[in-house]
């Protein structure tokens, strides 16, 4: 991973001049999803593209400009989700308490997935299955997909680099591609400011607040399980991964501050997160505030903040 400058004094002196700062950061993080578009086209090869990242990493994003790059240089591709591939809820497998566990790789349909892409690699298509996350179940109807010889596949999910997913693919074919913020800020004095998962956490925060009207105490309790799952079924399997992409934009806490310093706001005294968001929200006062209206509307930023409301 290329060095970065994550302090906050320089973040604090390159927000005085935001578009420069945001087109420094949107360029990094872009340049990168072209090499690895480049890197396929080179190749001369079916590729079947493995992307696999924690919670609020970037992934949808990713796997979304990867398609955009590999298009203009004259590839097709198809993504496929592994969140399609969950059991019902009423199969998932169970902790000792007897709730369901959706963090592990065997909440999955595993052998529907290896049939799904051994169709579309020996036979060119395949039906795929959508899951409805509302319901707790797998849609009825399933979408049928064809591929060519030169075509690129993409898997995205938690779960993409976890060898129950890709021992039954064949090897020779697969590029690993591990997604994550991976760098924390730090002050003048080596301090950490934000470590890496506080930056993924204010991410999810304010795209379930405003996507699914979650409150951050509900953000709170859900990270407990998530971060679980990460260690439990992620990390372990991170160093399978070809190209590690840090998906860091250095802005992103200067858009992000004044919602999650709201939500945070509303933890009150008798929370068993109280003092944590205190803590969250005394480090992200120390962020300048820039508005939301000057990020780019394909930034990777915009899977946690929304499209810009055009009033118009």
């Amino acid at each position: 991973m290329a060095n970065i400058n994550n302090t906050l004094e320089y973040i604090q002196n390159a927000a005085k001049e935001p578009l420069k700062f945001i087109e420094e950061c949107e360029n990094r993080y872009n340049n990168k999803i072209k090499r690895i578009a480049e890197e396929i086209e080179k190749s001369g090869r079916t590729e079947i593209v493995m992307i696999a990242g924690p919670s609020s990493a970037g992934k949808t994003t990713s796997a979304k400009k990867l398609r955009e790059h590999l298009s203009e240089l004259g590839l097709k591709s198809h993504t496929v989700s592994l969140d399609d591939f969950y059991v019902d809820n009423c199969d998932a497998p169970r902790f000792p308490d007897g709730t369901p566990d959706f963090e592990t790789v065997d909440a999955l349909d595993i052998s529907y997935f290896q049939k799904a892409m051994t169709d579309l690699i020996e036979k060119g298509e395949a039906q795929l299955p959508e899951f409805d996350f509302l319901k707790g179940q797998r849609k009825p109807e399933y979408n049928h997909i064809e591929v060519s010889d030169k075509d690129v596949i993409i898997v995205e999910g938690l779960h993409a680099l976890n060898p129950k997913i890709t021992d039954h693919l064949p090897e020779q074919r697969l590029l690993k591609v591990y997604i994550n913020l991976s760098s924390r800020i730090y002050d003048k004095n080596g301090n950490i400011v934000l470590n890496k998962r506080n930056m993924r956490f204010v991410r999810r925060m304010v795209r379930d607040y405003k996507f699914r009207g979650n409150s951050v105490e509900t953000s709170y309790k859900m990270w407990m399980t998530v971060r679980y799952g990460e260690d439990m079924y992620l990390f372990p399997f991170k160093d399978n991964a070809d190209i590690k992409i840090n998906t860091i934009h250095l802005y992103e806490t200067c858009i992000l501050k004044n919602t999650a310093i709201e939500l945070l706001s509303e933890v009150s005294k008798e929370s068993e997160f109280y003092k944590e968001s205190q803590r969250l929200i005394r480090n992200l006062e120390r962020f300048p505030s820039i508005n939301s209206s000057v990020v780019p509307e394909d930034s990777l930023l915009r899977e946690f903040i929304g499209k810009e409301q055009n009033n118009g």
